[in-house]
């Protein structure tokens, strides 16, 4: 295992992996060439078929940088696989823990410049504004540094999961808390929504910076891309009305302890005027102020059609 460095800040990244041999080179290139930092990259793959597990394979004999943990499993989707690397890898030796997509690119300062954040603001947990990219060319500068507001933990991410970076602290409570009954984490969608969560709750201090220093690859495979386009608008629009974006906060909320508060306790049955209660704190809610309208929306469509 490598050991912290004695004049670097050392970083364990996790990178949950599945049928990634498309854009893995330049994903583990940019972050093999992290500046300022000590990084090992913990890996885990979802049983793949175009020879991912192969490629870690041969890139771990040649750089022990790089720990595999065991392949085989079937994790069938990024949030159960990045579970495990939580649960399983050793952060022991390590000052901050970061998260890693297959298909993205670092610039060469991402972990500098979370660290430098944490530091100098004093927080726990970092994220940012990301600059999202299409194989088209297209580019796009996308904003997650709204205020965070009393309750947009239970209701929203602090942004991509792989622009979080935590300090020592909140990773190795966060790995006791994930250990002790990995059955309760299988309905959880969104691993980075959760951990967020996880981290406020629990009164760690978060940061999101209004900064992009990595580009976020947008192409068919992702499984949560970016909110940008009438395509997503619906997508979105389909988990909301369905019940699940709500079905999840109220899952989380009861994971990271909040399910018994006075406020959660308001709306999570599902009664009309509870679900009416909640639109009127959208404002707490979610960051965004146009996302603050359309939540308070979707819980009014929700009072009307029900939801439970």
């Amino acid at each position: 295992m490598v050991s912290k460095s004695a004049s670097l800040p050392s970083v364990a990244v996790c990178l949950a992996a599945y049928n990634g041999m498309r854009h893995l080179q330049e994903q583990m290139d940019s972050i093999l060439g992290q500046a300022g930092v000590a990084i090992t990259v913990f890996v885990s793959v979802d049983r793949s078929t175009d020879g991912t597990e192969a490629w870690f394979g041969r890139l771990a004999s040649k750089d022990d940088r790089i720990v595999l943990l065991p392949f085989g499993e079937k994790f069938g989707g990024a949030a159960s696989n990045f579970f495990r690397l939580l649960r399983e890898a050793n952060f022991a030796n390590f000052d901050y823990v970061a998260f890693a997509d297959q298909d993205d690119i670092w610039l060469p300062g991402k972990l500098k410049r979370a660290i430098e954040q944490i530091t100098l603001l004093n927080m726990d947990g970092y994220s940012s504004d990301i600059l999202a990219f299409w194989e088209s060319g297209r580019s796009c500068y996308i904003k997650k540094s709204y205020p965070q507001r009393r309750w947009d933990y239970l209701f929203e991410s602090a942004g991509p999961g792989c622009t979080f970076v935590i300090n020592h602290k909140l990773a190795t409570d966060l790995q006791a808390y994930l250990r002790q009954s990995p059955q309760k984490m299988a309905d959880v969608g969104l691993h980075d929504w959760f951990v967020y969560a996880w981290a406020r709750a629990h009164g760690y201090k978060w940061v999101i910076d209004d900064y992009a220093s990595m580009r976020y690859r947008q192409h068919g495979d992702n499984q949560v891309g970016v909110n940008a386009g009438f395509g997503a608008f619906a997508w979105r629009a389909r988990r909301v009305l369905n019940g699940w974006g709500l079905s999840q906060a109220r899952l989380i909320a009861g994971l990271v302890g909040k399910g018994d508060d006075s406020f959660v306790r308001r709306w999570r049955c599902g009664s009309r005027l509870g679900l009416l209660a909640l639109a009127l704190q959208s404002a707490q809610c979610r960051r965004r102020p146009r996302d603050r309208v359309w939540f308070a929306l979707s819980c009014i469509a929700l009072a009307l059609i029900g939801w439970n």
